[in-house]
């Protein structure tokens, strides 16, 4: 797939967002500044130009220096759901926060795979918190990287601090690894290398819920 490449959006054969017992469709949309990451992607009329087509969840996960800047615009252009880096963000989360909060927009934070999962720990506290972290499996800004199993560490920790914390992993998931997220406490599992470039996307997608729903029915620590 190449930009400007015409794409049908539809339920049964989508780029798609694993969440909780797999029972919904959701798309992940990147936006990458080419500073907190090299490359530069995507902006809010895109979101804008997706709304008008879908009413699925649309989670946009935020690559980028200046967060607090996209807020406004991603939720009038329809954005469901807010995540920004850790990283970029350490002396102003709490305002990032209640300003996704207050253009109705559900807030999440990321962190890269170098840093400690102890940094997002204050974001998870008190009135002002985040509902959902992503943990990156691979360094973020380009798709197709191997996965990183060292990660779930991170996963096992916040589920057992935070039992309904919404946690979502994202990088090199596919068929061999999808159910190791899954096991460590991962509810949102982001698919992109392995639909987009599978020959049958749906067959794909179909195989990683059975996978999923499988590796969660056989653990009962969440």
């Amino acid at each position: 797939m190449s930009y400007g490449e015409h794409v049908s959006i539809n339920k049964s054969n989508s780029s798609d967002y694993l969440h909780a017992k797999c029972d919904r469709n959701y798309f992940v949309v990147f936006f990458c500044c080419s500073h907190f990451v090299p490359n530069l992607t995507i902006g809010a009329p895109v979101i804008e130009s997706l709304r008008k087509h879908t009413d699925a969840y649309l989670d946009c996960h935020l690559m980028v220096t200046n967060p607090l800047d996209y807020v406004e615009p991603l939720g009038k252009a329809g954005a469901s759901g807010f995540t920004f880096h850790v990283e970029a963000s350490k002396d102003n989360w709490q305002e990032i926060v209640q300003r996704i909060k207050s253009n109705g927009m559900k807030p999440g934070v990321s962190l890269k795979p170098g840093t400690p999962i102890e940094e997002v720990f204050p974001l998870l506290e008190g009135e002002n918190s985040v509902e959902l972290v992503l943990v990156m499996t691979v360094e973020p800004g380009f798709g197709g990287q191997k996965f990183m199993p060292e990660m779930m560490h991170k996963v096992r920790e916040l589920r057992k601090r935070y039992p309904t914390v919404d946690i979502e992993v994202d990088g090199g998931l596919g068929a061999s690894t999808i159910e190791m997220a899954a096991s460590a406490g991962a509810n949102c599992i982001v698919a992109g290398s392995s639909v987009f470039g599978a020959s049958d996307p749906a067959h794909v997608i179909s195989l990683l819920r059975h996978r999923v729903e499988a590796a969660q029915n056989g653990n009962t620590g969440f």
